[in-house]
């Protein structure tokens, strides 16, 4: 069974177009599934799958005390799995399809503040050197553009266009649809110091398309670029946990804040549906209230 699961990964890849975060988590959660399924050692085959299986390997995970999250992401992967096992003849008939889908609660983002947000912006200006020119730029360019990290460590150098003005970024993002967004001024003014000076440094002459490069003048990784948030939210002195899509979950809750309205909240983050966005008017409404509450403090 484990190379229908390879065939499989190999579909979604090639020919749905999924990211390589999306199928390396399919393999992760099929790989334990078909553990499970062998339970006692015997070489299990796509025939092996039945609801029975099925429904234990869900009761194994919720004994196991994972996430609801986690349990539904990987029984997602599993009714995926059977449904492409159904279409290629390998069974008859999907033991998952009367199976329901556990829901998983959606988590409500907790956006930093705006001075949390001037904090860690500032907190690579404080270093010179090459990396943190690089750092600088690419917390102001995320901020300043809601992008994803995997859109933000994708860039190329010609994804961005600065001169003349007005600056534009375009991205890649879910499902491969392209959007261009604009570059506020600071932003600019962090872009153009590490273009001038830091890639430079960090490249050495050597060839390299990607936008934002690490020390041997390689393509950052989002892996590479967590740890340097990380970093400098801790050095920030921000109690909170910062995380690549806080910066992306501030954005949009600040510009709501500001007036923005929620069509070109979702235009910009990239949504195809609007109930995505809506979830930050939730975090602005509040916001809202509590200044009101704290001008009036009879409306309490």
């Amino acid at each position: 069974m484990q190379d229908r699961v390879d065939d499989f990964l190999h579909y979604l890849s090639a020919e749905r177009g999924s990211s390589k975060n999306t199928t390396d988590a399919y393999r992760n959660d099929l790989t334990g599934f078909v553990k499970f399924v062998t339970g006692d050692g015997a070489a299990p085959t796509p025939k092996t799958i039945d609801r029975a299986a099925v429904m234990g390997f869900i009761a194994d995970l919720n004994q196991r005390s994972y996430a609801k999250a986690t349990v539904a992401r990987k029984v997602a992967a599993v009714k995926s799995f059977c449904a492409f096992l159904l279409d290629h003849g390998d069974i008859t008939t999907n033991p998952t399809a009367q199976i329901d889908s556990p829901r998983a609660p959606k988590p409500v983002p907790k956006p930093m503040t705006t001075d949390e947000v001037d904090a860690l912006l500032a907190e690579p200006t404080k270093f010179d050197s090459a990396e943190a020119s690089r750092d600088a730029a690419m917390l102001e360019l995320m901020y300043a553009t809601g992008m994803r990290v995997t859109e933000l460590v994708s860039l190329n150098m010609d994804s961005l266009h600065i001169d003349p003005l007005p600056a534009w970024v375009r991205c890649l993002g879910k499902g491969s649809k392209e959007r261009t967004l604009p570059v506020a001024h600071r932003a600019i003014a962090a872009l153009d110091s590490y273009l001038d000076e830091a890639r430079p440094a960090l490249l050495k002459n050597r060839p390299q398309p990607a936008l934002f490069v690490n020390r041997r003048g390689e393509r950052l990784t989002r892996q590479g670029f967590w740890l340097i948030l990380k970093g400098y939210a801790k050095s920030a002195d921000i109690t909170g946990h910062v995380t690549p899509h806080t910066l992306r979950h501030s954005f949009a809750t600040h510009l709501l804040r500001g007036g923005a309205s929620v069509r070109d909240v979702q235009e910009l983050l990239g949504h195809a549906n609007v109930s995505t966005t809506q979830v930050y008017t939730h975090l602005a409404d509040e916001h809202l209230r509590e200044v009101y509450e704290n001008v009036h403090p009879r409306a309490r």
